[in-house]
């Protein structure tokens, strides 16, 4: 399935070089430019494209590169730890990020990568299959009733991303 991600380019933006090392050595099959702050994530983008974007919210002004993203259509991945909360889950989606993603889970930021790829190159948009995947992490990191505070906001996330039959299929 990894070859979905060979030479593709990914732009990771966060503030820890710790972090860009790591998902650079998960990422090895990708072409992968880092940048550790807003200006050189914002030069990045203006002068080259890319397949995907992984953003950190905290320390690089992660939502203004989202709204950069978003408007050039690079499917982008939220990676926090500081700004983990239900209402940055919202927001992140809200503002055009594809998944969401607790830095504690990017040993399979390849898997989450693959979905957002395959959904823009199937021109479906966006994939849920991160958020029922992650639903578990975010029960225990928020409390069982963590969508409550924004059900409108989940009954339309779920109404326009519909479960597919083969999603449901494996859920079973």
């Amino acid at each position: 399935m990894e070859e979905v991600l060979k030479d593709k380019r990914i732009l990771i933006v966060d503030d820890e070089p710790d972090i860009l090392e790591t998902l650079k050595e998960l990422l090895d099959m990708c072409i992968i430019d880092t940048a550790p702050n807003f200006e050189t994530a914002r030069k990045f983008l203006k002068n080259d494209t890319y397949d995907a974007a992984i953003l950190d919210i905290m320390g690089v002004k992660g939502y203004d590169l989202l709204e950069l993203t978003h408007k050039k259509g690079i499917p982008t991945i939220m990676l926090t730890a500081h700004a983990l909360s239900a209402d940055n889950l919202v927001k992140s989606i809200k503002e055009g990020a594809q998944s969401y993603l607790p830095k504690d889970q990017m040993a399979d930021i390849s898997t989450y990568l693959i979905e957002i790829i395959q959904a823009r190159e199937k021109s479906a948009g966006k994939s849920r299959k991160w958020l029922d995947r992650l639903k578990p992490v975010f029960d225990k990191k928020f409390g069982s009733d963590w969508k409550a505070e924004h059900k409108e906001f989940w009954a339309e996330y779920d109404r326009v991303q519909p479960v597919t039959r083969d999603e449901a299929e494996k859920m079973l």
